[in-house]
């Protein structure tokens, strides 16, 4: 997705941060028992904040950065991939975190800036085609952990949550995933489950005031977003 910029987690680091899926709903209205039963609608949206981010007043590259983003976010009208926490729940395949490497290719070059390339220690590819639309994908397993249930893992920046398995066949495994698939996904795709993105909005136009804080030396600004499901209804159309 070329000039969709992405959250520099590393400059921009937050203490918490919260990824979690807004299902839609339908009440039906209570029964003479109390119960209010609830319809399953939509597989909904995801919602996500980032909080308490560090901004020290010595660090210059951090307000420079921030100021920048918001320049180019102009309130809730722009896009940013936000990175979501995923290491809790990774399949990673020794049973621990694993980081990312950077590594170059067997005859040693790198890309054109000669930056290296980043490996994820997770290698997870679609089994067959997944349409817009889809509540449900077939996963291979190349190189990870044999447990692929509640994971969370995007591509292309449209983020998943894998539910309870339905079936495993050897190194396919298939399980229903929230939301439902924005962008058509091929077969044999690379999905991202190392460090999963999300297409966003700014929750709100103010969403990154801040404050300098002169006597502290540092200020802790939260920011919240939502996702841009406005970009894939649009993209699919």
């Amino acid at each position: 997705m070329s000039g969709i910029i992405q959250w520099p987690i590393c400059i921009l680091r937050p203490q918490t941060a919260s990824a979690n899926v807004v299902p839609f709903s339908r009440s039906g209205g209570r029964t003479l028992g109390g119960i209010q039963p609830s319809t399953r609608t939509d597989l909904g949206f995801w919602e996500i904040s980032y909080g308490s981010i560090v901004m020290r007043n010595n660090r210059r590259e951090q307000w420079q950065t921030w100021e920048a983003i918001r320049d180019h976010l102009g309130g809730m009208a722009g896009l940013i991939a936000v990175r979501v926490q995923s290491s809790l729940s990774a399949p990673y395949a020794s049973g621990q975190f694993e980081p990312v490497i950077e590594t170059d290719h067997s005859d040693d070059s790198l890309f054109d800036d000669d930056t290296p390339y980043t490996q994820g220690a997770i290698s997870v590819v679609t089994d067959g085609v997944t349409a817009v639309g889809a509540t449900s994908i077939r996963l291979r397993i190349i190189n990870a952990a044999p447990n692929l249930v509640g994971a969370r893992f995007s591509y292309n920046h449209a983020l998943y949550r894998t539910g309870p398995v339905t079936s495993v066949a050897g190194d396919i495994w298939t399980v229903p995933i929230s939301p439902s698939v924005r962008e058509l996904i091929p077969a044999g795709a690379d999905l991202e489950f190392d460090q999963p993105t999300c297409l966003c909005h700014l929750a709100e136009d103010r969403g990154m005031d801040v404050d300098q804080n002169a006597v502290g030396k540092f200020s802790l600004p939260s920011v919240s977003f939502v996702e841009a499901v406005d970009y894939w209804s649009s993209l699919g159309a």
